[in-house]
């Protein structure tokens, strides 16, 4: 039997982590060579976010504005946990559609569930809304991105199964996390007959440039595989698959990205075994999961440069506390320092992975500072 998205190529382009120019915009003009390459190739889904500072925008002038509507597949979401009122919260999906031109969105998703954030959806009638949104034609699936436990999901699905597809956090290193639980959140999708949308197939980057330990690992199965290749292969390799999102930052990943697409194999038993033995290898050497989404600098009071705090406390995990401090400190040059901290927690309320950052914060205060 057939699935929604079945038809849909397995990679995605996650639009979160594009290119920047200097001035730290943008650079449009090399996501319009991002596009070229991946419809070329035959591929179609592109998946922004309200949450995205300017990705909409950007999609419009490289994708919208230059492709006839009906050759790709766009989707956006509502992230109603940012917002004050009900009418501020729905007002998103206008803006949306002005910033990408789009016309109609083909997926269309509740942004985040999971933790407090659920509770705004609810408070808002974010729900019953994208139904109507549907009903009017002017999204064609709805759906929402999760970052909670399965319990969480199987409540949500079991309220709402309207709810045509869920995105969720993948990837080699989660699938048996006690947080994330990828593995048992794939689990429950199927158990409600929803297929899936993978994110963060490499962890915002980590899997992409692993550790030595890990690379090690790997190397010792396949000496000749690229590290993205492992991740991908891995994502794209769960069933009833949408797609797999990538968060592309420039054109070399994008040839990268596509040629793992195009020469896909299962892994095998043994490539299996290779990345549990990696995986543990991670798990030893990282301090926290964080996936670089900046949800938690977007609500911090201080702008505190939390993310690349949390970046910082992981690379001393992996390669010494001197490289670690050298990147805090890059990174807080301007302000934003760790000891700024006024313990609001705030944003432990936005962080979808669940990291304790106050208690990161301190420390990463007394390794670097």
């Amino acid at each position: 039997m057939s699935y929604l998205g079945e038809s849909i190529p397995k990679l995605g382009f996650g639009l979160m982590r594009l290119p920047k120019l200097e001035d730290d915009s943008i650079d449009v003009e090399q996501v319009k060579q991002m596009v070229d390459l991946f419809l070329e190739a035959g591929c179609t889904y592109f998946d922004t976010a309200r949450a995205y500072d300017g990705s909409e925008a950007a999609i419009r002038q490289a994708l919208v504005e230059r492709y006839p509507r009906e050759s790709y597949q766009l989707a956006t979401k509502i992230p109603a946990w940012r917002r004050e009122t009900a009418a501020d919260a729905r007002s998103d999906f206008d803006i949306s559609l002005e910033e990408t031109g789009a016309g109609y969105f083909d997926f269309y998703l509740i942004h985040n569930t999971g933790g407090p954030r659920t509770a705004a959806f609810d408070k808002f009638g974010i729900w019953d809304f994208v139904k109507q949104l549907k009903a009017d034609g002017k999204v064609r699936h709805i759906g929402f991105s999760h970052h909670d436990n399965a319990e969480k999901l199987d409540e949500i699905m079991t309220a709402h199964p309207e709810m045509e597809f869920v995105q969720l956090q993948v990837n080699y290193a989660d699938w048996e996390n006690a947080s994330t639980q990828s593995r048992k959140c794939v689990e429950v999708a199927q158990k409600h007959g929803k297929p899936v949308i993978i994110m963060e197939p490499v962890r915002g980057g980590t899997l992409a440039t692993p550790p030595e330990p890990v690379a090690e690992v790997l190397r010792a199965e396949s000496p000749d595989r690229a590290f993205p290749d492992w991740a991908l292969r891995f994502a794209m390799g769960v069933p009833n698959l949408i797609t797999v999102l990538s968060g592309m930052s420039n054109v070399q990943q994008m040839k990268e990205n596509l040629q793992t697409w195009r020469t896909y194999e299962p892994l095998t038993d043994a490539e299996l075994d290779a990345l549990r033995l990696a995986k543990e290898k991670l798990d030893e050497l990282l301090d926290n999961p964080c996936t670089n989404c900046q949800y938690c600098m977007a609500v911090c009071p201080k702008s505190i440069r939390i993310a690349p705090i949390m970046e910082s406390l992981n690379r001393a995990g992996m390669y010494g506390t001197d490289n670690g401090k050298f990147w805090c400190n890059f990174q807080t040059m301007a302000g934003g320092k760790a000891s700024e901290c006024i313990q609001c927690f705030q944003c432990e309320s936005a962080c979808p992975q669940h990291i304790e950052i106050v208690g990161k914060l301190q420390r990463a205060a007394e390794l670097f500072e």
